[in-house]
């Protein structure tokens, strides 16, 4: 490797190295040596596409999160395969897969700490809590026509920090 691409694996490590751990850490569900071994992969899989994360791509670190993403993934998938299945152990119709919706809840979670507190307030009224602008707009202490406002600017905000991220539509 040439000194140039092995300094470019050591930044990438000491900028991004524990960002993606924690996050691989709350994937893995606190198993401190799968993190580990996601952020392996994930720094190996850089220095393999090493000349596609240079400076004029912008900050690598939507790339970063969406292979390290993509490792978690494959890691539940492994796990989860059977040996045998016995045809009166398969159900009839199939349980759904909660792992990509808890993985993609903890990308959405992440997305909303990265929000100011205001659009991320009036976020949690509409969306989560499920409240009218009216019923927002008097919990929140503002007029209804700056929750509107807000939850305009808010999803944008929101939908900017997810392609930062790496998640497409």
């Amino acid at each position: 490797m040439a000194d140039a691409q092995a300094e470019m694996l050591r930044t990438l490590h000491d900028e991004y190295g524990a960002a993606l751990w924690a996050f691989a850490l709350r994937g893995t569900r606190g198993d401190a040596a799968a993190a580990e071994d996601v952020v392996q992969e994930t720094l190996l899989r850089a220095w393999r596409h090493i000349d596609s994360l240079d400076a004029e791509n912008g900050s690598p670190r939507a790339w970063l999160y969406a292979v390290a993403h993509r490792v978690m993934i494959d890691g539940w998938r492994r796990s989860a395969r059977v040996r045998e299945v016995v045809e009166s152990d398969v159900p009839d119709q199939p349980a759904p897969d909660s792992i990509d919706r808890l993985l993609d809840g903890w990308l959405v979670e992440e997305a909303l700490d990265r929000l100011s507190t205001d659009h991320r307030a009036v976020l949690l009224e509409c969306y989560y809590r499920g409240l009218s602008t009216r019923a927002a707009a008097d919990r929140l202490g503002i007029p209804e026509g700056t929750v509107k406002s807000r939850t305009h600017y808010a999803l944008r905000a929101l939908r900017l920090v997810l392609a930062e991220m790496g998640v497409t539509s």
